[in-house]
């Protein structure tokens, strides 16, 4: 009746998963009955479970990320431990937790950390910087913020109940073939990225048809703030690419439920086939994760040092030219396939011209700052960081680019150094400057200056020391993925990392303590103008938060950095008594779909991991029921009345004009 699924399926004899997740299971059982004791279940599940409101969906992204953060990195700090006291011995991690552990790292990071994060922060701004009341589909948002949900959760089942994946981020055949991983773990991988890929496809859908569909009067393309560039590139990636993961995916599903052969050694299966599917989506993918990034640095950089973003159609070019190139690159993964020289020769050039476009971005954030009135808070600190640290993770990119030093470098730790030298040094530095800059506008507050400060030191300095001996240990021969070593050369600079991840640990305790102390002192830090920062996008001509419909009235742009030439406008002029000409608004109505369906999508996939067969077909129908009771909804949307909308904005407006005139005063 339960299929594979037995008692055995716990790992009782292994204390660290045992632990940790009764550790986990408590802390969600303390929050579960803390939120239904102080009657706040009833408000969670009307504001945020079952919101269709873009805003709603883009913080729960980000706190999906969050979290997922603290378990990533809990690996990450398993696997630097492990290396330090591995020197002529076992460690502390057996052979086969040592593999979940990095495989689980990498797979929360890429597809539950940084892809929530960045999809988060898009889904967040986006339509406040278009001047637009949500997004093109909000229900399918709710729907793809809640399939993400379902992988994350399925992934972390796996720490007790069953096992995980032990071939790494990426499924690479044979070895996640079914007979040499004949347990779930591989099932485990494979299910979770299946559902949460559909999520994170719907999410680009959604996007891609927002930007070049939804925006308010006079938002023509070459007005439209970077970050949205940035975002349309980004989300026609993930169009483009996702179906590829999705489908080599399910082949490799098809090889192990029904015995084909697509990847086999045998009956005609071709394993380099699944390395060229794969890495036609996983380039494309580090471009996904960083793009984003690149679009929230030229917001923070322009804002904090009060000038125009300096070569923004180039800036557009070049963004629109990485997402071509992107596709055109993947076979530098693998220049030890044995394709030939010619080949490796053709995709070594073009990854080096793909650092061209990004060459400009960076000389652009520059004479930005050249000649500003630089502002160093931190949001601006994330974005030099970034700066530098994404300049030496680029070069290096290049240096394997070309094909004779990654046949030395290839599978070394020289390239896990490079691989995270862009991606905390891009990826996750462009986060943390968003979350920080964007925070006031979603809570009204911001975050307190001090502890941010100390946490971007902690973690710019902790990342140098914990990955620059990565890349010596390298070039001194060390491969990826080893349990234990006996070259006493490796040892002292594996000693130095572990230290460098305690450094970043200690970031990210004090980002706890920042949001703790900015919670508990939000009076202090509330924005009552709703730009705290002096903007110049659109997101900041309303309220922080925002109310529900966004704007009262939908603005007009006549030009680039539309509030900002707003604000420099009507300065000095009197204020015109013309009312706004106020109407009704119409918006999205709160759905359960998106929920109830990922309900049903986490059943099926936890059926199907352990071929629990009735489950499966439960979870179907009871998926499919869901789909028809939504469509044959008769009333999808709300209506708040002109009188309303105008007494809200009239609030805002009022207490925005005074602390504005409190704060020339003070001036």
């Amino acid at each position: 009746m339960l299929g594979k699924l037995t008692w055995a399926a716990i790992p009782l004899e292994q204390p660290i998963p045992m632990i940790a997740s009764g550790v986990v299971a408590l802390a969600i059982l303390g929050i579960l009955g803390w939120v239904v004791i102080k009657g706040h279940l009833p408000y969670l599940w009307r504001e945020w479970i079952t919101s269709v409101d873009h805003k709603r969906i883009g913080v729960m992204y980000t706190l999906l990320a969050m979290v997922m953060l603290l378990r990533g990195f809990a690996d990450a700090i398993m696997m630097r431990a492990q290396q330090a006291l591995a020197f002529h011995g076992p460690g502390y991690l057996a052979p086969e937790h040592y593999d979940q552990v990095f495989s689980a790292h990498g797979t929360i990071m890429i597809f539950f950390v940084a892809m929530p994060f960045m999809i988060g922060l898009m889904n967040f701004v986006v339509p406040l910087q278009l001047g637009v009341r949500d997004v093109a589909f909000p229900t399918l948002n709710s729907v793809g913020f809640w399939l993400t949900c379902t992988g994350a959760l399925l992934v972390n089942i796996s720490l007790v109940i069953g096992e995980f994946a032990r071939n790494g981020w990426l499924p690479y055949p044979p070895l996640s073939e079914l007979g040499y991983s004949p347990g779930v773990g591989v099932d485990y991988y494979l299910w979770s990225l299946e559902i949460s890929g559909v999520g994170t496809l719907v999410a680009g859908i959604n996007l891609v048809t927002t930007v070049l569909k939804v925006r308010t009067r006079g938002m023509s393309y070459l007005r439209m703030p970077m970050f949205c560039w940035t975002t349309l590139a980004t989300n026609l990636l993930i169009v483009a690419a996702f179906p590829i993961l999705t489908a080599t995916l399910a082949m490799l599903l098809l090889d192990r439920y029904l015995g084909f052969h697509f990847f086999t050694n045998e009956a005609g299966g071709n394993q380099m086939m699944f390395v060229n599917l794969i890495w036609a989506w996983g380039h494309p993918e580090v471009y996904i994760l960083v793009l984003p990034a690149f679009g929230i640095f030229s917001e923070v950089i322009s804002t904090f040092s009060g000038k125009p973003l300096f070569g923004y159609r180039s800036m557009v070019l070049a963004t629109m030219a990485i997402c071509i190139l992107s596709f055109m690159v993947w076979l530098h993964h693998f220049f030890t396939m044995g394709a030939g020289a010619d080949v490796n020769a053709i995709f070594g050039i073009a990854t080096t011209i793909i650092a061209v476009p990004t060459g400009v971005k960076v000389f652009n954030w520059l004479f930005t700052m050249w000649g500003g009135r630089i502002r160093f808070q931190t949001p601006l600190l994330w974005s030099i960081g970034f700066m530098v640290t994404f300049i030496i993770g680029g070069m290096t990119g290049v240096l394997l680019a070309v094909p004779p030093a990654d046949f030395v470098l290839h599978n070394s730790l020289f390239l896990v150094a490079h691989f995270h030298n862009v991606l905390i040094g891009g990826m996750l530095f462009g986060a943390f400057a968003g979350y920080t800059y964007w925070f006031p506008k979603a809570f009204g507050f911001k975050l307190h200056e001090g502890l941010g400060r100390a946490a971007f030191w902690c973690w710019l300095v902790g990342f140098y020391v914990a990955f620059m001996p990565l890349y010596v240990v390298g070039l001194l021969g060390m491969t990826r993925r080893m349990q234990h070593y006996d070259v006493a050369a490796w040892h002292p600079w594996l000693i130095v990392a572990a230290f460098g991840a305690v450094l970043i640990m200690c970031g990210i305790a004090l980002q706890i303590a920042q949001l703790v102390v900015s919670i508990r002192a939000r009076a202090q830090l509330r924005d009552e103008t709703g730009d705290p920062w002096n903007g110049r996008s659109l997101e900041w001509a309303t309220a922080s938060p925002p109310p529900a419909f966004n704007f009262a009235v939908l603005p007009e742009v006549s030009g680039e950095d539309a509030y900002w030439a707003f604000k420099h406008r009507t300065t000095g002029q009197p204020r015109s008594d013309e009312a706004p000409r106020y109407r009704d608004v119409e918006i999205p109505r709160n759905s359960a779909t998106g929920f109830v369906c990922a309900f049903f999508a986490t059943v099926m996939g936890f059926a199907l991991i352990w071929h629990i067969w009735w489950m499966v077909a439960a979870g179907a129908v009871g998926a499919f029921a869901t789909f028809v009771v939504f469509a044959w909804r008769d009333h999808d949307e709300d209506t708040i009345p002109a009188d309303e909308v105008a007494r809200i904005d009239r609030s805002n407006q009022a207490r925005r004009r005074v602390m504005l005139s409190e704060g020339a005063a003070g001036a």
